[in-house]
């Protein structure tokens, strides 16, 4: 069951070329660029956002969005440390059954790059 505090957040893809691949997401599609630096983006696209990665930074992965207590609760039931990202967000990854990589994202409010002051 999706709650509000379990949404989709944002799908992860690799990219060679960060730059470039911005580039491509903005001319084609109109992409609307939150966050860019030489190793990762973050893009607005449509209804949903599009995170581009280069391989050795960041596995291909889905993001869902959770709370607080549901992030530090399900780093404890994996045994990791929470991750604190350069956006000001953070997160864990785990497995899915089939070992696609899931992103748990908390975006601490007021306190990330995407919050406008």
């Amino acid at each position: 069951m999706t709650t509000p505090e379990h949404q989709l957040d944002h799908v992860a893809i690799p990219s060679r070329d960060i730059a470039a691949s911005v580039q491509w997401y903005v001319e084609h599609f109109g992409a609307e660029v939150l966050y860019q630096d030489g190793t990762w983006a973050f893009l607005k696209l449509g209804q949903g956002k599009l995170a581009l990665v280069t391989p050795t930074q960041h596995p291909p992965h889905v993001a869902v969005r959770v709370g607080a207590e549901t992030l530090r609760e399900a780093a404890m039931a994996a045994g990791k440390p929470i991750d604190q990202h350069r956006d000001g967000t953070s997160g864990i990854y785990i497995d899915d059954p089939d070992g696609n990589q899931v992103e748990l994202i908390y975006y601490p409010s007021r306190r990330t790059v995407y919050d406008k002051s």
